[in-house]
């Protein structure tokens, strides 16, 4: 198979979807890798690394989507990619489809296959793409926050730690999967008060447990959250319906009751976010909007500023998949692949993923009704 790696174009979108020791793999099996020039520059991988792996350079994109039967890219395409998708072809990479559906159109319009790495899916529940980032992003989540809570960048002025004799931030995060928990990890390590809120009390008694008894669990329900987000210094949106647009789970009433300089980051942003004050207009080199008072962080692409350290990451998850799909084409191994198959968005037109169908009340065509 000839394998397509382009430059990413997102804004601050500093990852690359494979590394030249990922693509020596592809290249051991008898695959082609083409890679665009100066593709991973950014993540600290040169054309020259590409090269000694045996991979081809291409000056532009446009070859690179001309020639390739997977494309294998990190963020979704963006408008100016649309054009270049071919029918048949198979796109490989985050697509995060429920809250944006001109480009889930424009996909079906382009007869793509689409298989998005965040609804990728084990049958224990688990989400193996999608999890390095989102552990990223948790941990990004509580490293920003801390940094706009400094007066310098608007905050109200608060250390994470606090000072002998003076109180510690207070950390409201919303969702106690892989973002909630390495975000907890991280602004506990920092000194601050923190507060997980979540549904599933199963969950929140794994996290007592295994925080030890240092975090403060709470069942999610409208009045608990109006009373925890009242006194919180930072909150953290990480909530997760693979496939699905976020719930909105935080009013704008309830962000009018938030202290001015307190800060909001949502991770959920991508799936169109959990806070009913966030949009997604933030980039890394301007990531925070003002409004009622509150800093609003909103960067769909955070574990971006981390690019060597992300790529790696992703990398190592979506490798063995990557090569199941060029080993035995797009059709044998999402037959062979429960999780795969959960992952494709869609073929040949049609959308084949029911939770992102539902999200854009789009119709929804069942995968297996097209690969037999």
């Amino acid at each position: 198979m000839i394998i397509g790696v382009p430059k990413e174009i997102k804004n601050q979108e500093s990852r690359v979807g494979m590394t030249p020791g990922g693509a020596a793999e592809y290249i051991r099996r008898g695959h082609r890798v083409l890679v665009q020039a100066g593709a991973g520059t950014e993540s600290g991988f040169p054309d020259e690394e590409y090269m000694a792996a045996g991979c081809e350079t291409c000056k532009n994109a446009a070859e690179i989507y001309e020639k390739a039967e997977m494309i294998l890219k990190v963020k979704e395409p963006l408008p100016a990619e649309y054009e270049l998708l071919r029918e048949r072809q198979l796109l490989f990479a985050f697509l995060h489809l429920a809250p944006a559906k001109d480009l889930a159109k424009a996909l079906m319009k382009s007869g793509v296959r689409g298989i998005a790495f965040e609804t990728v899916q084990k049958n224990d529940g688990s989400l193996p793409l999608l999890t390095p980032m989102s552990e990223i992003a948790g941990r990004m989540a509580v490293q920003e926050g801390a940094r706009f809570l400094q007066k310098n960048f608007g905050g109200k002025g608060i250390l994470m730690a606090g000072a002998a004799g003076v109180p510690p931030a207070e950390v409201l995060i919303i969702g106690g999967g892989v973002v909630g928990t390495n975000a907890a990890k991280m602004a506990l390590g920092l000194g601050a008060r923190v507060t997980i809120a979540d549904i599933d009390l199963a969950r929140l008694a794994y996290l007592d447990d295994i925080f030890g008894g240092r975090v403060t669990t709470l069942a999610s329900n409208t009045r608990n959250l109006e009373a925890a987000i009242k006194k919180a210094d930072l909150l953290i949106g990480a909530v997760l319906l693979p496939g699905k647009a976020s719930p909105k789970l935080v009013s704008e009433s309830m962000v009018k009751q938030m202290q001015p300089g307190s800060v909001i980051v949502d991770v959920a942003i991508d799936q169109g976010g959990s806070i009913e004050t966030i949009h997604r207009s933030s980039y890394h080199e301007d990531p925070v909007y003002l409004k009622h008072g509150i800093l609003h962080y909103a960067v769909a692409n955070m574990p971006g500023a981390v690019p060597r350290t992300s790529t790696l990451a992703l990398e190592a998850a979506t490798l063995p998949y990557g090569l199941m799909l060029a080993d035995l084409g797009v059709e044998k191994a999402v037959k062979e692949s429960p999780a795969l198959r959960k992952g494709l968005n869609t073929f040949d037109g049609k959308l084949t993923c029911k939770a992102v169908a539902e999200s854009l009340d789009l119709p929804f065509t069942d995968p297996g009704d097209l690969i037999r």
